[in-house]
């Protein structure tokens, strides 16, 4: 199978949207709804989303792997934000009525500062060799995850640097239906974009863990393809998101051919998310970690410890694990 493509940038919506002036479901405090009209995108058809490989939509915070200080690293998502001034004029400009002229952004004035080590993502536009931000004013990024900065600590959690690996669930090789979390090499994962999910993740939405016990794992993106999908139909999708045990997910990202990526979430159709059941706690998972052959004695505390523990247990689903670390 192909490796799928990264999330390096906004996804655009698989439909037309459209704005209500309606409170949104999913933000608290926006006075307005993105809904999906029946109609494909442009942006869709031209991907051949008909050809695309539809994924499921994992709810977390993204992250990235790439080399930093000459080793597979697990970067952080920061996006480079205007500062106040800037903001201000391009908020004006959004809701001014004479906005058919492009928005002239000065780069190295208008933006917040980042740290030295941020990078650009992948396949935002260049002007004069400086990165330019997206429809929304933010210029998306990175920052390696270092184990000395707190505000990454569940980030941390979940990747040793010394041995250069991760805590990564995926489906077991042999049985789709089975879940896996194991040790993969960071190097196995370069370039890839990948899903941190966990208690202290978005809300915890697939109730991992528990404050006392927090778990964390990162989830490859495109790692849970969707086999039955229906027809790319508003009405059809609705049903299928309403009705059967596999549209209990946040939503859908579909991989297409040129490397694209197009989704579509619960709530463009006015569905609730979070929800009480997900697909992904209605699977057994096995931990297959296979860290004898590190021959170390990994911290007490660390989430690598725990499930040396428990190496080769299933469990009934992921709520089912519970931290002893």
């Amino acid at each position: 199978m192909r490796r799928l493509g990264s999330v390096q940038r906004k996804m655009p919506c698989v439909f037309v949207t459209e704005v209500k002036e309606e409170p949104s479901t999913k933000r608290e405090h926006q006075p307005f709804k993105v809904l999906a009209t029946e109609t494909v995108s442009h942006k869709a058809l031209d991907a051949d989303i008909y050809n695309a490989i539809p994924t499921e939509k994992v709810d977390g915070t993204c992250c990235y792997v790439t080399n930093y200080k000459g080793q597979p690293y697990l970067w952080a998502r920061l996006d480079r934000k205007p500062n106040k001034l800037a903001e201000k004029r391009f908020k004006n400009f959004l809701h001014s009525k004479q906005n058919s002229k492009e928005f002239f952004w000065n780069v190295e004035e208008d933006f917040k500062p980042v740290p030295e080590c941020w990078i650009p993502a992948k396949e935002i536009e260049q002007l004069n060799g400086n990165p330019m931000p997206d429809e929304n004013g933010h210029i998306p990024g990175w920052v390696p995850v270092e184990k000395s900065n707190k505000q990454y600590c569940w980030h941390s959690s979940v990747v040793n640097y010394e041995f250069e690996i991760a805590l990564v669930l995926r489906h077991h090789p042999d049985d789709p239906g089975l879940l896996e979390i194991s040790a993969v090499p960071l190097a196995d994962l370069l370039e890839q974009t990948l899903e941190l999910i966990g208690t202290n993740i978005n809300g915890n939405p697939y109730g991992l863990g528990s404050k006392k016990h927090p778990l964390h794992l990162l989830i490859p993106h495109g790692a849970f393809q969707i086999r039955n999908l229906p027809t790319l139909k508003h009405s059809d999708l609705l049903s299928w998101f309403n009705g059967c045990r596999e549209g209990k997910i946040e939503g859908i990202v579909w991989h297409c051919s040129d490397g694209c990526l197009i989704k579509v979430h619960r709530h463009h159709l006015g569905l609730c998310w979070p929800i009480p059941d997900t697909y992904m706690n209605s699977k057994p998972v096995l931990i297959n970690m296979n860290l004898n052959k590190y021959e170390y004695a990994f911290d007490a505390k660390c989430l690598f410890n725990h499930f040396s523990k428990i190496d080769n247990q299933k469990f009934g689903r992921l709520k089912d694990i519970i931290l002893n670390v």
